[in-house]
């Protein structure tokens, strides 16, 4: 027997939903703190990369033989002037501490290149994040690793001179230190990380961007030294940024040695190295953007 036509189930009867809007009861981010993601992930990953925390372990085992010095000094007021501790001693720390910006930078050779090669850099911008955003995200981490072995072990080697001399006469004798270390420490890990991240925008393999940011460090370099025995003259350092770092240094740290180049000049060289490094990452993230 047939069942009348208006006494049959409709088929979707119970399943219907309301489609309309529906209000997000989730947490919202505030607008401008997109580039926190970014970096917390980096460092993130970087604390999960064995060889990158022993490479971090190394670069800190120097703050224990300048301990040693400041101990020794502080203990025993009759030690032979090497165990002195003077601003000098800073400043040779900090200096000391190069090779180990050098690799730890080169560390950070694939923060942007692996996006690129990954095709990542779109969707990033696909997302509600700024171009500017993005680069602070990048920036970030690489600071972060740079200060961590210089700024950081060199006032850690402040206090513990407080410490074990048990007064601020030397710190009140040398007022210039903490800014000192502070602007050597800063200009050195400006400068490296956006160097890296130029190059780092500029290719997709981390290696050849390694390989770039070497060659302009000991290129320079072994330019500078060839012109320099060739010509006599020390104004070929202005190709070297690493020189213009150590210069810098030794001004800040009032050492009584007489600068390769004025310091304006290495002033202007770090200045106009960060200024263009930061063109290049607008430009070729602005590339991807419009592409995007």
């Amino acid at each position: 027997m047939t069942t009348p036509k208006e006494q049959l189930p409709t088929p979707t009867s119970g399943l219907l939903h309301d489609q309309g809007y529906r209000h997000y009861g989730g947490l919202r981010a505030p607008h401008g703190q997109a580039w926190m993601v970014i970096a917390r992930m980096h460092v993130m990953s970087a604390l999960k990369y064995r060889p990158f925390l022993m490479l971090l372990l190394v670069a800190w085992a120097r703050v224990i033989y300048y301990a040693v010095r400041i101990y020794v000094s502080s203990v025993s007021p009759q030690v032979p002037t090497f165990f002195a501790v003077n601003p000098g001693l800073f400043q040779e720390f900090l200096t000391g501490q190069g090779i180990f910006v050098f690799l730890v930078t080169i560390g950070q050779a694939g923060i942007i290149a692996d996006d690129r090669r990954a095709n990542a850099l779109q969707l990033y911008l696909s997302k509600p994040l700024t171009r500017l955003e993005y680069i602070t995200g990048k920036l970030v981490p690489p600071m972060l690793w740079l200060l961590g072995v210089t700024w950081v072990p060199a006032m850690l080697l402040v206090i513990l001179q407080v410490v074990l001399s048990g007064s601020f006469a030397f710190l009140r004798e040398n007022l210039f230190l903490l800014p000192a270390i502070t602007v050597a420490s800063f200009v050195d890990s400006l400068l490296s990380a956006f160097l890296i991240l130029a190059l780092s925008s500029l290719s997709k393999s981390r290696r050849f961007v390694s390989v770039m940011f070497a060659g302009i460090m000991f290129f320079t370099f072994g330019m500078y030294q060839s012109l320099r025995a060739i010509t006599g003259s020390r104004w070929w350092a202005a190709i070297a940024p690493g020189q213009m770092v150590d210069v810098i240094t030794a001004w800040v740290f009032r050492a009584r040695v007489e600068p390769l180049v004025p310091v304006p000049v290495a002033v202007a060289v770090v200045v106009g190295l960060i200024v263009l490094s930061a063109v290049i990452l607008e430009r070729r993230v602005r590339g991807v953007e419009v592409v995007a």
